[in-house]
């Protein structure tokens, strides 16, 4: 579990980091390697899941390794899908993803990082984001500093 300590918001204890893969963890179906060790540090405090249509059919093998559940879903209802699956987990929730069908899941989460990498950010999502990054590294690292966080939202 990963503590955050906010002020002005009650305390994070978060069991579960749900994350979109194509856009946000990977760039043209390729999982960003400069992330692999965040990752594996990452997964000791935490439940890792990648919940994906996966355009580029490579999340498997991309993700063999990682210790991260790859969740894939038919392409149409996508939002519907990941809106389910994080309402469905119990214990407190961040989600990371850059994509129109990840408002509905950063909606029913505890924490919401919008990641912008290099195949961009839907401008929509950011109203639903608590928090928006450059890189999905940024992103993680924000989770294993969670001070960067307490910096960011505090009130």
């Amino acid at each position: 579990m990963i503590r955050i300590e906010i002020p002005g918001w009650e305390s994070l204890d978060i069991c579960h980091i749900v994350m979109d893969y194509n856009g946000t963890a990977a760039v043209d179906g390729v999982f960003l390697a400069e992330a692999k060790e965040r990752i594996l540090k990452l997964k000791e405090m935490a439940q890792l899941y990648i919940l994906t249509a996966d355009t580029y059919g490579t999340v498997k093998e991309q993700c063999r390794g990682l210790g991260i559940e790859v969740m894939t879903f038919p392409r149409e209802g996508a939002a519907e899908c990941k809106e389910e699956i994080v309402k469905g987990l119990s214990g407190g929730v961040v989600c990371l993803g850059n994509g129109l069908n990840d408002i509905q899941m950063f909606d029913a989460a505890d924490l919401s990082i919008a990641v912008l990498e290099k195949e961009g950010l839907c401008g929509r999502l950011l109203n639903h984001a608590d928090v928006l990054v450059p890189s999905f590294t940024a992103g993680l690292d924000l989770l294993l500093k969670p001070n960067r966080l307490r910096a960011t939202l505090r009130t």
